[in-house]
């Protein structure tokens, strides 16, 4: 199923079908994705802002849990890819950190799925992208979809928003893929897998890392076309009729 372009209505109402593919995907990811000693909680409180679905390692795990077939050792492969160098790195680990803690266990991973929200002031932005980092700096991996396009206030994008904190290095966008999907892999240095996409697109799978040497594909595509078959028919098409010239 194609990318919609959910600029055509609006953030109320892309907020409904936020919600139900971040349920989605928490119970696909539960039916068999995850390594075992993992699961995966909706929208639950941890020591900072709440994110859209968190993937929690059991307590007392002496050693990364084993994973089904879909979990992997090897890098994933996504169009473009950025590494922080281990200085970097390094130093950023030294800042101030939030501890990120849930009752059930450690929270090791998060999926955020931006809202126009996220990216409709200065501020908002700002507080995203320093949830993002806080998250990294403290060890937990992140998945973020982002299905906008940019704004003046992140021209290329929200993963250039948020490696700026960490290397202020060039990037841009493709032409005709101005949508991001990234998975950061937080560890000794912190990678990121970016896979630009744009509205007609297909969603392609996308590594969430339970640990620097695990990760497991989230099947984007699938849970977006579910999502979409059961959402409310005139916000369908609302997202598929085009403006009047």
């Amino acid at each position: 199923m194609p990318i919609h372009d959910w600029t055509r209505v609006q953030s109320g109402l892309f907020h409904d079908f936020h919600q139900t593919w971040s349920v989605r995907i928490k119970d696909t990811l539960n039916g068999g994705l995850l390594a075992k000693g993992y699961y995966a909680l909706v929208e639950q409180k941890v020591d900072g802002p709440e994110p859209d679905v968190i993937a929690v390692g059991a307590k007392q795990r002496d050693k990364p849990a084993s994973g089904p077939a879909t979990a992997t050792l090897a890098p994933p492969k996504t169009m473009l890819s950025a590494k922080v160098s281990s200085d970097a790195a390094r130093y950023a680990r030294k800042a101030n950190r939030i501890s990120v803690r849930h009752p059930f266990g450690e929270v090791v991973a998060i999926i955020e799925i931006v809202s126009p929200g996220n990216k409709d002031s200065r501020s908002s932005l700002r507080s995203f992208v320093q949830k993002a980092v806080s998250f990294l700096r403290n060890g937990v991996h992140l998945l973020i979809v982002d299905l906008f396009p940019p704004s003046d206030r992140d021209p290329q994008g929200i993963h250039k928003a948020i490696w700026d904190e960490f290397a202020d290095e060039p990037f841009e966008l493709p032409a005709g893929k101005p949508l991001t999907l990234v998975a950061y892999q937080a560890g000794s240095e912190f990678t990121a897998y970016i896979e630009p996409v744009g509205i007609g697109n297909t969603l392609p799978d996308m590594p969430l890392f339970l640990a620097p040497d695990l990760h497991v594909p989230v099947p984007l595509e699938s849970t977006y076309a579910a999502t979409w078959a059961v959402g409310p028919e005139p916000i369908r098409e609302l997202v598929e009729t085009p403006p009047a010239p």
